[in-house]
């Protein structure tokens, strides 16, 4: 009988169990109930140790590449280990070993049951293991990876054993495709990481992969494979792909720290022979000047001949009867793009081509501004909302994307992220000067309203001795709502492009022309420029390697952010706010017909009779315009000690929800650039840290309280004191 529970224990059948693990009812009358229960358990470790053999069988002859390295490595395992113990364990039965056979001739069944004890457990979790391989069709590398390193986690420590084998075996092949793409730029046919296009497939990473990495995998594999595509003269040196591969080879994707080490070190150094063998300096000089003269505005002609566009698009497409052709596309918005370039500097330029407008939300039918309740606009910013602030549905009244058609090798420098950025820059500072064109254009109006009236009305305001105090109240407060609306749009606007946009720029200019400034808290931890610079017989002052390039654009992009308020949450939250009330009242007086007095012939502006010798539209304008004067009173007063407390933040930094605020409509998951904090420490040459930002802040703080109006208390604060 013992040579026949081996067999069966080797995964041969025998009729002692004719189906399962239980034994045949023939024989139970024979056996000791405690044999019987040995001689189950026995069975039941070789019912399983056939089930999970024939699956292997079975899943051996997979598509996948990863399953089939699985099923070898089980294969073997059981080989060296479970089948190895089935012979030793029958060669001590037949060399009669005193540990196994009792007075040299009896072997208890319950010694070998506790023989085999130890893989009771281990062949559960495999049979079980085999069973999901089999319940699904196809297992992509990321999720089999996942679910592995998910199995491996256990108390069991056999268990935890063998299925990490099993993911190491996975894990290996997976490392092999990875080396074939970042160290060739090759794909397979069959269980290709990337697409044609070099955007990863679903399921081809697994999850202790971290984004930033995933990044760094398809920036390299796609650089070297277009480079081998267009034939490029220099190709990377067969030495250098060799040391990238033998550091994958000393990686597993389940430690991530170290796996994350190595991309970022071999992308590090890809990037720089990339910067000294394909991208140039004139490259990168060019696009951040294109970007700057579009994104950030710096070319005004062409920027407010784009707005002045965007704004005719509306009214052609508010004055036209036809459904089909009211509603605003794409195309419209781009086509608009080349309008406004001619007869400007721009009308030339090559990069134009590049800019193009999104409409996440599709065509739209133009809509003339609302207009709400001011007062409860104010009162709502002042309730401290939770709610993110943007400003890309300002310009045209929807969510509005300019984006930068990036084209090899371009795009090594400029990653999405970057882009992201400069569209929310744009969208704030095109709203900003959307909204301080519309306030002059109110101001003209009113201007030409109030020389009309006084040809006919001398130095008066008109109409009878009941009203004239009024009307005079009414204009004069009028006037000076449009006013303060354009003193503060004057004032932000100059400091935004005058002390950050063109400061920063010119900052920007002097670093790329004498990187040595900037490069102390650049340079990569893989890479000195001094040797490199040294290498190709360049002056190690004004050699710029592609780490400090890099790191000097986030510097810049960082800087723009924060000077122009966007990474404060509760500056953003107030700006908003005072750029629709500003909106909303002129959109008001273009109703009035240009003027906020109405004019003395019309219906409502003279008293017609009883009490009230005012007349009704004379009122109701002037309650209008009071409640607009006292939104925008409360929300300067908002703004001013809002931006007095940024300057005493410690440090002077984002917080997450700025994040949030600026990329709340981007389409890209990657969003690491606006979370890492925004200033560099104040040890870096070349970057002078947080008190250079501040300063920027500052100055904003002097242009508004110039004359002290808001720093000295009012006179109601005095009196409740």
């Amino acid at each position: 009988m013992i040579a026949e529970v081996l067999l069966v224990l080797a995964g041969h059948s025998s009729s002692l169990f004719p189906t399962d693990h239980n034994v045949h009812p023939a024989f139970r009358p024979l056996l000791h109930p405690g044999e019987e229960q040995c001689l189950e358990a026995l069975g039941r470790i070789a019912f399983r140790y056939r089930n999970i053999k024939k699956a292997c069988t079975t899943l051996s002859r997979s598509k996948s590449r990863y399953v089939c390295a699985l099923c070898a490595t089980l294969n073997q395992i059981l080989k060296d280990e479970y089948e190895k113990l089935v012979v030793d364990t029958e060669a001590k039965v037949l060399h009669r070993d005193p540990e196994l056979v009792a007075h040299g001739s009896f072997v208890p069944l319950s010694a070998v049951r506790a023989t085999f004890a130890e893989w009771d457990s281990p062949l559960t979790a495999l049979e079980t293991l085999m069973d999901q391989l089999q319940a699904e069709k196809y297992w992509k590398p990321g999720p089999l990876i996942d679910m592995l390193l998910a199995r491996a986690k256990t108390g069991v420590h056999r268990i935890a054993d063998i299925i990490s084998r099993l993911s190491v075996a996975v894990q290996r092949v997976w490392r092999s495709q990875l080396s074939a793409f970042m160290v060739h730029g090759s794909l397979t046919s069959s269980d290709p990481l990337a697409s044609k296009d070099f955007i990863l497939l679903e399921g081809t990473m697994p999850s202790c992969v971290s984004p930033q990495t995933r990044e760094s995998i398809v920036y390299v594999g796609r650089a070297i494979a277009t480079i081998k595509a267009k034939k490029w003269q220099n190709q990377l040196p067969r030495e250098q792909a060799l040391e990238y591969a033998n550091l994958l080879e000393t990686v597993l994707p389940e430690d991530q720290y170290k796996f994350d080490l190595v991309i970022s070190q071999i992308q590090t150094n890809i990037s720089e022979w990339l910067w000294l063998n394909v991208l140039t300096r004139k490259d990168v000089e060019d696009a951040v000047i294109s970007l700057a003269s579009y994104f950030l505005l710096r070319n005004g002609e062409f920027s407010l001949a784009l707005i002045r566009e965007i704004e005719r698009l509306k009214i052609s497409r508010l004055t036209t009867r036809s459904g089909a052709v009211s509603v605003i596309r794409e195309q419209d918005l781009n086509l608009a793009i080349l309008r406004a370039s001619l007869g400007t500097t721009t009308q030339h330029d090559s990069s134009l081509l590049h800019l193009h407008f999104q409409l996440p939300s599709g065509p739209l039918r133009p809509l003339l501004p609302s207009l709400a309740n001011f007062k409860g606009l104010s009162s709502s910013v002042a309730s401290n909302s939770p709610e993110v602030t943007s400003f890309d549905d300002l310009l045209l009244g929807t969510n509005l994307i300019l984006s930068y058609n990036v084209s090899w090798p371009l795009d090594l420098f400029l990653h999405p992220s970057d882009l992201q950025i400069y569209a929310a820059l744009f969208n704030y500072l095109s709203s900003l000067r959307k909204t301080h064109t519309r306030i002059h254009t109110c101001w003209t109006s009113l201007s030409n309203a109030q020389r009309a009236r006084r040809r006919w009305t001398g130095l008066g305001e008109g109409g009878t001795a009941e009203d004239l105090e009024v009307r005079k109240e009414l204009l004069r407060c009028g006037w000076g709502v449009v006013r303060d609306m354009g003193w503060f749009l004057d004032t932000l606007l100059g400091y935004v492009m005058v002390d950050v946009v063109d400061v920063e720029f010119r900052r920007l200019k002097d670093l790329l022309d004498n990187p040595s400034r900037g490069r102390a808290d650049s340079v990569g931890k893989h890479t000195n420029p001094h040797n490199v610079a040294t290498q190709t017989g360049a002056d190690p002052s004004t050699y710029l390697d592609f780490t400090t390039l890099r790191n000097i654009h986030t510097t810049y992009l960082e800087r723009l952010l924060t000077g122009c308020l966007l990474s404060n949450p509760a500056l953003t939250a107030v700006l908003r706010p005072i750029f629709e009330v500003c909106e909303r009242f002129v959109a008001q007086v273009e109703r009035w017909g240009g003027d906020v007095l109405p004019a003395l012939l019309f219906e409502g502006s003279l008293s017609t009779g009883g009490d009230d010798k005012v007349g009704t539209m004379v009122r109701e304008r002037l309650q209008v315009v009071s409640e607009v004067n006292e939104s925008l009173r409360t929300l300067f007063n908002l703004f001013y000690e809002q931006l007095s407390l940024s300057t005493s933040q410690q440090p002077f930094t984002a917080s997450g929800d700025a994040s949030k605020s600026i990329l709340m409509n981007a389409s890209l998951a990657n969003v690491s650039t606006l979370q890492r904090t925004l200033i560099r420490g104040k040890g870096a040459k070349g970057f002078e840290g947080e008190g250079e930002v501040r300063r920027h802040v500052e100055r904003l703080l002097l242009r508004l309280d110039f004359n002290g109006a808001f720093s000295k208390p009012k006179a109601s604060d005095i009196e409740q004191v």
